[in-house]
């Protein structure tokens, strides 16, 4: 069944966008079905859409999914889902903020193992992604839409301007690339930034073996205050002098003088196992 026209859809139910909750909708039906295929989601898996919006995306998904799971907050979009998602009987909206659910809640309605694909509210871009990679869900793979900024950050490489915390973060729990950019002009109504698709295929094996918790907080304290040396910080999160500190760090292998922002993740495994 052809998709119906979000804009007329909208249009005739006089529905009035909330700017608070970052509602800009795709309607581009090339750009919808390349973001599904980024997805790798086939008629194998389960999707987890967050943010339903216009329902666009939901059909797309639903176009290939075994089962579509799609969360949304604003229930003032009940009416534009009735026309947008008639027709498709694999899909169930439910009208709840997912970050607010449990584990529990969440697997009790999508099962053990499921993809997760989203255009997200910028608002909540990271707590949902860091949401999702930290739980005990048997989340596979997230693909999300982001603003463009946030997506260069979240596959930043080391001594680059967009490496930060975010990034190792992810890297800790999985794979981040950006499939395709977007430019604003394809959403409705238009934002003020460009986007990007970023992919993460989960891989709970990375830091296997190793005290997680530490390096958690090695990359927390490492970014805690950028323009410091990674001495300098250290010395603060760990409670010792800095000599201490820049001692283990030589013995890890890296300059006295080194900055966070230098360090790969293998670096702070290395450097963790001094501490």
């Amino acid at each position: 069944m052809d998709s119906p026209n979000l804009k007329d859809i909208i249009q005739s139910s006089e529905f009035r966008f909330n700017k608070s909750l970052g509602q800009n909708f795709i309607s581009d039906k090339n750009l919808l079905d390349a973001i599904v295929a980024d997805s790798g989601v086939t008629g194998e898996d389960v999707a987890v859409e967050i943010g339903t919006g216009g329902g666009t995306l939901t059909r797309a998904l639903a176009s290939v999914a075994k089962k579509v799971y799609s969360f949304e907050v604003d229930e003032n979009l009940k009416k534009i889902l009735s026309v947008s998602l008639q027709g498709v009987d694999n899909a169930e909206v439910i009208f709840r903020d997912i970050l607010k659910m449990s584990d529990g809640e969440i697997r009790d309605i999508a099962g053990d193992s499921f993809k997760v694909v989203a255009n997200l509210p910028y608002y909540i871009t990271t707590p949902l992604v860091m949401r999702f990679l930290e739980s005990g869900l048997g989340v596979r793979s997230l693909t999300v839409m982001v603003q463009q900024e946030v997506a260069d950050r979240f596959v930043a490489k080391p001594n680059t301007p967009d490496y930060s915390a975010i990034t190792l973060a992810i890297e800790m729990r999985g794979s981040a690339r950006i499939t395709r950019r977007v430019n604003r002009n394809m959403f409705y109504p238009v934002p003020n930034v460009d986007s990007a698709v970023v992919r993460v295929d989960a891989d709970d094996t990375k830091l296997a073996g190793e005290n997680a918790a530490l390096i958690h907080k090695l990359v927390r304290a490492a970014f805690a205050m950028r323009r410091k040396t990674l001495a300098n910080n250290l010395s603060v999160a760990f409670n010792i002098d800095k000599g201490t500190a820049t001692d283990r760090i030589v013995a890890a292998g890296f300059q006295p003088l080194v900055r966070g922002e230098a360090l790969s993740l293998a670096d702070y495994v290395a450097l963790s196992r001094l501490f």
